[in-house]
């Protein structure tokens, strides 16, 4: 089963019980469609909206869990405007516009479950009035505005071979006067390189790096196989082909993995870290490949670079050689709207090209 999916199912499971009982019912109805992870949010943001009922003074409780479905009807525009205003102003949420529309489209869900699905035992909606059906959610980030925010911040064409080679043999001479740092990296060279490249040859997510294991790895046919995000089927992993440049990367990984990381047969993760104090080396976590890619970027010289910004430098340079259709399908989006920001992108790197001198 996919390990993140796995840990927040048991939290959302945790949490579920402390929410009203026609929560718990919403949750249920929606748990084979979602992933866990996505309920979990939900119960995030809907423990979030129902604290600050709470703290206002618009439902009695005592607890989140003793909120009733007559408080929410009695709701009125100026109270979801409020709790708007109180995501935006309070500066410990740190909610981004994004992040206010999907707690507000969280909130819609609910209500329109409650009034328009779900049914008491007299056949009744168990919410007679729905105010959330009155509430105008934007859309927030249009693919235009995602490319524009992203321009400049990607590798280019042969800063992705350059990135690569970059980790592999430039970085130790960087901090050759830093006996610390230079062990770490003659320890982690091959796997950080090889993670690095199969993320610039692939455009794989941070989450479906973690949790591949070394046998969804075929490197006779370039494919990994990888739990999808928003796929809600643990019983099925999604072929990625990677590029032929990645290949000599993970090879020469793969011949050190099990001695360099000292890893036990249990351990089928793909890629392993080896803390001190450790004598076995276990699956290598999401922040520690995540700040991985920021170390080597900051000395690369660009520090804005993460690990999605490497899959979307990926996702620019498969574009300008693929179709829209393609693409999707490469990098697993569901729509074909988000994977429209890359024809954005490219629009300025084909304008750019076209007048680039020729190499000598």
């Amino acid at each position: 089963m996919n390990l993140i999916k796995a840990k927040d199912r048991q939290e959302l499971d945790r949490r579920t019980p402390s929410m009203p009982w026609y929560i718990e019912k919403f949750i249920n109805y929606k748990l084979p469609d979602l992933s866990p992870s996505s309920l979990l949010e939900y119960v995030r943001d809907y423990d979030a909206f129902l604290s600050w009922l709470l703290a206002e003074g618009l439902a009695e409780g005592p607890a989140i869990r003793d909120v009733k479905l007559e408080e929410l009807e009695k709701l009125h525009m100026d109270s979801i405007d409020a709790f708007r205003m109180f995501l935006m102003t309070r500066a410990e949420q740190s909610n981004s516009r994004t992040t206010i529309s999907r707690k507000l489209s969280s909130l819609r869900s609910l209500f329109h479950y409650l009034s328009q699905i779900a049914e008491d035992e007299d056949f009744y909606p168990l919410l007679k009035r729905n105010v959330m059906a009155k509430v105008s959610i934007k859309r927030t980030a249009k693919p235009k505005d995602t490319a524009a925010k992203l321009e400049g911040k990607l590798l280019q064409e042969r800063e992705i071979d350059e990135f690569i080679r970059y980790i592999n043999e430039d970085y130790g001479a960087e901090v050759a006067d830093n006996k610390q740092a230079l062990y770490a990296y003659a320890n982690n060279r091959a796997r950080d390189t090889s993670i690095v490249s199969l993320i610039l040859n692939s455009g794989l997510r941070v989450s479906e790096l973690y949790n591949m294991n070394v046998d969804d790895l075929d490197l006779k046919k370039r494919l990994l196989y990888v739990y999808r995000k928003g796929k809600n089927d643990d019983t099925f992993k999604t072929p990625v082909y990677f590029r032929q440049e990645a290949l000599r990367d993970l090879q020469h990984y793969l011949s050190r993995r099990e001695s360099q990381y000292k890893a036990p047969k249990r351990e089928k993760a793909l890629f392993l870290a080896l803390p001190n104090g450790k004598r076995e080396g276990s699956r290598m976590t999401k922040r520690a490949i995540q700040e991985m890619v920021i170390k080597y970027a900051k000395r690369f010289g660009k520090p804005y670079l993460s690990v999605h910004k490497l899959r979307h430098s990926f996702a620019t340079d498969y574009y300008l050689r693929n179709d829209l259709y393609k693409t999707q399908e490469q990098l697993g989006h569901a729509s074909p709207e988000t994977t429209q920001i890359y024809a954005h992108l490219t629009d300025k790197t084909m304008a750019e090209a076209i007048d680039r001198p020729k190499e000598a």
